[in-house]
């Protein structure tokens, strides 16, 4: 018999959970020392009416380093299609999900890569404006969205996209100022 105390309600272990944590805790503390991001994902079956079912994807990103000033840095960036509602508290699947993007910024140009898997290069939606770019693409029932905020000003003609394998890359390019 499974121990009850370690099930939760709808079939969730939470014994699983709790190690799972004290896993990603020991990790968190490795990152910290040695300035590196941490990216975990899963994916859970749904059943929202009797004969449906919605696929969740959900995970995160952890980035640990120095910053500028020298103090250590954490970022943590949600994506998938998990949510939690905050009004209600409970969790809901939506249709489109948010991906995972990274932004790198070098001395000539920022490049932001994204991992869209089953897009291609002509289902990409890109909307920049000043220092806000959204990231959208659909494909079957693939749908994806993310809004960004740019580290500075971009203009349409600074940007330059290539997409393979379901990894999105967008390119920047700064614009040089004479000294």
């Amino acid at each position: 018999m499974a121990k009850d105390n370690e099930r939760g309600g709808a079939g969730m272990h939470f014994g699983g959970i709790l190690e799972g944590l004290n896993g990603l805790v020991d990790k968190l503390t490795d990152l910290a020392e040695a300035g590196e991001t941490l990216k975990r994902t899963g994916e859970m079956e749904f059943e929202i009416k009797e004969g449906q079912e919605a696929k969740g994807v959900f995970g995160f990103s952890v980035k640990m380093g120095l910053g500028e000033q020298g103090d250590s840095e954490v970022q943590v960036e949600p994506f998938g299609n998990v949510y939690r509602n905050k009004k209600t508290g409970k969790t809901e699947i939506k249709d489109v999900r948010e991906p995972l993007v990274d932004i790198f910024e070098e001395e000539d140009h920022v490049l932001l890569v994204g991992e869209m898997p089953g897009i291609n290069q002509h289902d990409l939606i890109l909307e920049l404006k000043d220092d806000i770019l959204i990231l959208a693409a659909e494909r079957g029932d693939k749908k994806y969205r993310k809004e960004m905020l740019l580290p500075e000003k971009f203009s349409d003609d600074s940007m330059s996209v290539r997409v393979k394998n379901g990894v999105v890359e967008i390119k920047l390019e700064r614009v040089s100022t004479p000294t």
